[in-house]
């Protein structure tokens, strides 16, 4: 943390003069170490305190370039907050880490003398099944499929039931589903094989039915970082060949969504009108959620005091129908289309600074009982559990996964599964 400590404090000073490279690149080198030194110790890719730190301190450091129109000098209460949400983060996994007394080496699995297969076949059959009745009633029922629309930017947006979205979009679990069912030595039977891969493909179609970038790349990286934990040995080069991967169904999906470079480049406002538009959007995805935290530190009235933080509870029970002043809340943000934010928004939103400190504490610690787990995992739906989290931490610039109702139902079904997937071995 000294390392980090200092580094901030320079980041912070050049930022006040305006030399907003060298502020940016002081938080990549923090960004860099935090992360590189989480590795080394851990020989664990896919640590989470250290893909924490990477993405949270790196999305700051791209932030702090200000490439764009939209970016303008940090109030130090921003500044403030998101040194307290790395400080918390990783003194709170140092904390518990140590008192659970695990040994932070990356050993190898431990051999089952049983298989999962049977169990998890039987997951992947009916999440699937689920996700796809799921989606074909919310398509006959609102008339439409996203992707064969023309000329409606937000189609996505208005392809949802209540209550009913959550299932179609639990597909996204089924990949890595799959990649457990091959890892734990798959079936005997050949055609059950084809079938977990036909399933999977079939998961994988949905959100590009959808034209949901998110849930496609979202549903690729647990399966990636599912099998980094399962294997403890990962290659590098995995993670970003799938990235490159995901590049052209990305692109399909932005042209379906009748998204344009001039439309774009209308919204990100960027101070370079000729930068590539494969540059300029994931910076501004990444940035943006800064500035928005930034936006809201500066007009927020009042605070909320856990109303914010418990949506999910207000979506999944439909008190939101019954209560709506619940939800009522206005979104502060530097443009109307640019929605997304970082962990820590809503955390501010009830409780201020306090707020931010407790969830990245909270957070930590949880990541660290993750990570002490893993040597001694036995249930393989235990793997997809790390591997959401994994996501929720490197996604930690993106949006408020934990007053987010969509996470809570993916780990709910994890829960259901775990049990499940346990009681069959038994």
């Amino acid at each position: 943390m000294l390392v980090y400590s200092i580094c901030y404090a320079v980041s912070y000073g050049l930022a006040r003069f305006g030399w907003y490279y060298a502020s940016g690149g002081a938080l990549l080198v923090a960004a860099g170490y935090l992360y590189y030194n989480d590795y080394h110790k851990s020989g664990n890719l896919v640590h989470l305190r250290g893909l924490f730190c990477a993405f949270w301190v790196g999305g700051q450091a791209l932030a702090c370039l200000k490439l764009s129109n939209l970016q303008s000098d940090w109030h130090f209460v921003t500044w403030l907050c998101f040194y307290l949400a790395t400080a918390g983060f990783w003194l709170a996994y140092e904390t518990v880490y140590r008192l659970l007394g695990e040994n932070d080496r990356h050993g190898r699995r431990r051999q089952r003398r049983k298989s999962y297969v049977r169990s998890v076949f039987i997951c992947i059959q009916v999440l699937t099944l689920v996700s796809v009745g799921a989606f074909l009633f919310e398509a006959l029922r609102l008339g439409f499929v996203p992707l064969f629309v023309r000329g409606v930017p937000h189609a996505y947006s208005e392809f949802h039931i209540s209550g009913v979205h959550y299932f179609t979009v639990s597909c996204v679990l089924v990949p890595s589903l799959a990649v457990l069912f091959f890892l734990e030595g798959g079936s005997r039977r050949p055609y059950r094989n084809v079938m977990v891969i036909v399933m999977a493909v079939i998961s994988l179609a949905i959100p590009l039915l959808c034209v949901s970038r998110f849930q496609l790349v979202f549903s690729v990286l647990v399966a990636c970082f599912t099998y980094g934990a399962y294997q403890r040995r990962m290659n590098p080069l995995i993670l970003p060949a799938l990235l490159v991967l995901l590049i052209p169904f990305y692109v399909i999906l932005t042209v379906a969504r009748s998204h344009d470079v001039t439309y774009l480049n209308g919204i990100f406002e960027m101070k370079n009108s000729r930068m590539p538009i494969f540059i300029s959007q994931p910076y501004i995805y990444i940035a943006n959620n800064y500035e928005n935290f930034d936006c809201l530190v500066a007009a927020l009235p009042r605070h909320t005091f856990g109303i914010r933080m418990l949506f999910p509870v207000w979506a999944l029970t439909g008190l939101k129908f019954v209560f709506p002043y619940l939800i009522s809340f206005p979104l502060y943000v530097t443009k109307t289309e640019l929605t997304t934010v970082t962990l820590f928004y809503d955390a501010y939103y009830d409780f201020g600074v306090i707020g931010v400190l407790l969830l990245a504490s909270m957070a930590g610690a949880a990541g660290a009982i993750l990570v002490s787990r893993l040597n001694q995992m036995k249930n393989p739906i235990g793997y997809l559990l790390y591997g959401q989290f994994a996501v929720y931490m490197m996604l930690s610039f993106f949006t408020t996964w934990f007053s987010n109702p969509t996470t809570w139902f993916y780990l709910a079904v994890t829960g259901i599964m775990a049990l499940y997937v346990s009681s069959g071995r038994r």
